[in-house]
């Protein structure tokens, strides 16, 4: 669904970042994007969004080239993204809205998820009245309100504390996206990435033309991080992730 093809990029007066590198999803595909602080991680996931492009090769999704943001494409920011002044309601339909969809069909779209999320009774309070997990699951639910066939997320509970992220962890499992999105999770946090991702990339330092990719199949079931499996791809992944930032993987 996803390519990748021999992408080049530099922010402007800094050092390369992607020299060549080529990478393919697949439909319904979960992956996790890990690697060392500064490696890339952030920008790759933008270029995947059309929030950025590649000076040289290209970003395809569905065979068409990606120059700009697509509609279908679905992004989850790490500060949530939340329109201050607007309530959840008004802040779960603004995708919607943006993209002409009429008055009631949005309205009806953005309840059903805000319910799904256990948000109804916030529905009319504003972010600053509501938890950090409420807000990321407002900027959760205005993102799968949208219906995208692929969802981007960039460290989107890194701020929030251990169980209100297992939570929230548990949330995007339990939504049971897997299969009819294809969802690209950037983390630096080994265990969210082994826990959400079916398969895992671990970028190298830059400048970076290849990747370790890592097959893990236990991802996507909520029961995964008590089974002995988990804790080993744990260890594995880390193991991989100190290689690369030694330069010492194969």
């Amino acid at each position: 669904m996803i390519e990748v093809k021999s992408i080049t990029f530099a922010y402007a007066g800094k050092a390369l970042l992607f020299g060549g590198f080529d990478w393919t999803i697949e439909r319904g595909d979960a992956w996790a994007v890990i690697g060392p602080s500064g490696c890339g991680k952030t920008t790759l996931l933008y270029l995947l969004a059309g929030l950025r492009r590649p000076a040289a090769g290209a970003v395809t999704i569905n065979g068409q080239i990606v120059r700009q943001p697509r509609p279908s494409t679905g992004l989850i920011l790490q500060d949530y993204g939340l329109l201050p002044w607007a309530t959840a309601m008004e802040n779960a339909v603004l995708g919607l809205r943006i993209r002409g969809i009429a008055s009631q069909k949005r309205n009806e779209a953005a309840q059903r998820w805000l319910a799904r999320m256990d948000l109804a009774h916030v529905a009319n309070q504003y972010p600053s009245q509501m938890s950090g997990g409420q807000r990321q699951r407002v900027a959760i639910a205005r993102t799968l309100a949208i219906d995208p066939d692929v969802l981007l997320m960039d460290e989107p509970f890194s701020s929030l504390d251990a169980l209100t992220r297992e939570g929230l962890q548990d949330l995007i499992v339990d939504l049971g996206v897997e299969g009819t999105v294809t969802t690209v999770l950037v983390t630096h946090n080994i265990e969210e990435a082994v826990f959400l991702g079916r398969k895992i990339l671990i970028l190298p330092s830059p400048p970076i033309s290849s990747a370790q990719v890592v097959d893990n199949p236990g991802a996507g079931e909520l029961d995964y991080r008590g089974q002995p499996a988990f804790h080993e791809k744990c260890n594995q992944v880390r193991q991989w992730v100190e290689e690369l930032r030694n330069g010492s993987a194969k």
